[in-house]
């Protein structure tokens, strides 16, 4: 099938390149012409294991383009897949400008029938908004093109970062909103051919209406943040009673109504998904005069909890952390990704250069992007910025250190060798804001540890 892909952000190269794989013939659009110079140079814009890979393979046997041709793109596929960014707004909602760009664009351009579907994480009622405006742009051309027929679909994305191509190459499930008239039905017939692959050792694919299927991705977020939320605030209290919160998880994790996924307590969830998609719902429970109690109070937790870290080591070395030096080790807002929007490492670093301190860091793999985004959060305060260094290695960040705290659970964190790791800090401190140690086993080998939920436990 002929299948367009508008945007190559993280959802849309994901998309393009996974659909290609399966043997489709997809053209990807973006009008950001250095981003297209990259892809079609072999590069890559995003860290996505495997991705590379499945990009290189169908680029090069002509199964996957990349192009800033608007006019093309339309040409191209009977399927519009819309996936551009929806950033949030200053009021916490989805900011749709990018989505009725490219609606605008398919009605100025399309010549036949088209199933124009909504990927992009969107509102509810954004399928109505990407309808008129495709309607009106054909309004304006000619009656012969006002009358050329189309239908847009919801098929939400539920990719993790990290794990995007084992996501949409095996999919727990698809969902996909239409409505019922005569086009709604050719568009299923499309999509039902489209998703085949996926269906044939079970059917994954759950058909409901469009407004249905908009609000089924922000309601599965919204869950998923609030387990977590939930976690975090249940630790704090671990602490303070003296209770583990490992033991608890795996105490309520083991009722089947409840599960262990999304019980990890921590330093906070970031990304892309979760914080703007609990706003926008609260956004849009708020335009029908409703308020989401519940979400605001996961909101809270949340940005609450991206404190709890550095609360852990001013109650150990004291407000003002003037000529003291930490190592901290994890950037990206999660494991196998280069992403730093809402990371809780940028809260960390803020509080700790602003009391003075100097901080050496280290990630795997987001150490380019670290750069650029921590540059820009700190360009009003260049002398802050100097006491940050980017160290190439995890032990060369640890290199006289008071202390060491971890904000990303990366694998090669996991298992170090602690006695290279004492050698090289001033003092065998750890804050483990993700838990990743045995606090009975630190204290053990010599190590005063701090985790999330755990006080309970000896230290050192």
């Amino acid at each position: 099938m002929k299948i367009t892909i508008i945007g190559t952000g993280y959802v849309g190269l994901v998309t393009g390149a996974c659909l290609a794989e399966l043997g489709n013939d997809v053209f990807c659009l973006d009008l950001d012409e250095k981003k297209i110079a990259m892809l079609n140079s072999g590069g890559i814009p995003i860290h996505e294991p495997g991705l590379a890979e499945i990009v290189s393979r169908n680029r090069a046997i002509g199964r996957l383009r990349f192009s800033t041709d608007i006019e093309a793109s339309v040409a191209h596929g009977q399927i519009q897949f819309i996936a551009v960014g929806t950033p949030p707004d200053e009021d916490g909602s989805a900011d749709l400008q990018y989505v009725l760009a490219a609606a605008r664009n398919i009605g100025k351009y399309m010549t036949d029938f088209k199933v124009i579907v909504d990927k992009s994480t969107v509102p509810v009622g954004t399928a109505d908004r990407v309808s008129a405006a495709i309607q009106a742009e054909l309004a304006a051309r000619t009656p012969t093109a006002e009358a050329l027929a189309f239908s847009v679909v919801s098929n939400p994305e539920f990719l993790k970062e990290g794990a995007a191509v084992e996501d949409f190459m095996r999919p727990d499930r698809i969902v996909i909103g239409c409505d019922d008239s005569s086009e709604g039905q050719q568009a299923r017939t499309l999509m039902t051919q489209l998703y085949a692959p996926f269906n044939r050792n079970h059917e994954r694919t759950y058909w409901m209406d469009v407004r249905s299927a908009e609000f089924t991705k922000y309601a599965a977020n919204a869950m998923l943040a609030t387990r977590i939320s939930f976690m975090n605030e249940l630790a704090n209290l671990a602490d303070k009673v003296g209770a583990d919160i490992e033991a608890v998880r795996h105490g309520i994790g083991s009722d089947p109504r409840i599960g262990h996924s999304f019980l990890y307590a921590g330093c906070g969830y970031g990304g892309s998904c979760f914080p703007k998609d609990v706003q926008a719902l609260e956004r849009t429970a708020r335009g029908y005069g409703q308020e989401l109690l519940i979400l605001r109070a996961v909101e809270q937790v949340n940005n609450n909890q991206k404190h709890v870290l550095g609360n852990k080591i001013v109650a150990r070395f004291g407000e003002d952390l003037s000529g003291k030096h930490f190592a901290l080790w994890g950037l990206a807002f999660k494991p196998n990704t280069d992403d730093m929007r809402e990371a809780s490492s940028r809260v960390l670093l803020r509080e700790l250069l602003d009391r003075g301190a100097s901080v050496a860091v280290h990630d795997p793999v987001a150490m380019a992007e670290a750069k650029r985004v921590l540059e820009l959060d700190f360009a009003t305060t260049p002398d802050v910025l100097a006491r940050l260094h980017f160290c190439e290695t995890q032990m060369a960040a640890l290199q006289g250190a008071d202390a060491l705290a971890i904000v990303t659970e990366w694998k090669t964190y996991r298992s170090p060798d602690f006695e290279l790791v004492r050698q090289h800090l001033k003092a065998p401190v750890i804050f483990d804001g993700r838990n990743l140690y045995e606090p009975t086993v630190m204290s053990e080998i010599g190590f005063e540890y701090y985790g999330i939920g755990r006080s309970v436990l000896t230290r050192k």
